[in-house]
């Protein structure tokens, strides 16, 4: 895959790494990808998070778990949740030299016995 080098300026100051996925999207083999990915019902996204002080995108580091609980998003430490809580897998990355695929997004859910669907904290009470 060849993607042309461009500079932070023609994408709003984006870091590289989002850069590279701004520009790649469009590409024929990410578009294929993409078709692909959409027999399952998948996508692509572009991981990444806001700096708390300028709300500036940056890239998601390898060790950060976007998390939505109760409609909010939050950025975590990697780490196993605890028995009681249950966090549904919502975006992955693959990670050279790591387990392989990773969870980067996740949402955190509910259930209400006996319906086995589902659900945010924030929605349907």
């Amino acid at each position: 895959m060849e993607v042309a080098t461009v500079t932070r300026d023609e994408f709003g100051g984006l870091p590289e790494p989002l850069v590279l996925a701004q520009k790649s999207i469009h590409l024929p083999e990410v578009q294929e990808m993409l078709k692909r990915l959409s027999a399952y019902n998948l996508g692509i996204c572009m991981p990444h998070m806001h700096n708390d002080e300028t709300g500036g995108f940056e890239a998601l580091p390898d060790d950060v778990v976007q998390v939505e609980d109760a409609m909010k998003v939050t950025f975590q430490p990697r780490a196993p949740a605890s028995a009681e809580e249950f966090f549904l897998p919502v975006g992955w990355v693959w990670r050279e030299g790591a387990r392989g695929v990773e969870e980067m997004c996740a949402a955190k859910c509910i259930t209400r016995p006996p319906d086995t669907m589902h659900y945010s904290d924030g929605k349907r009470d």
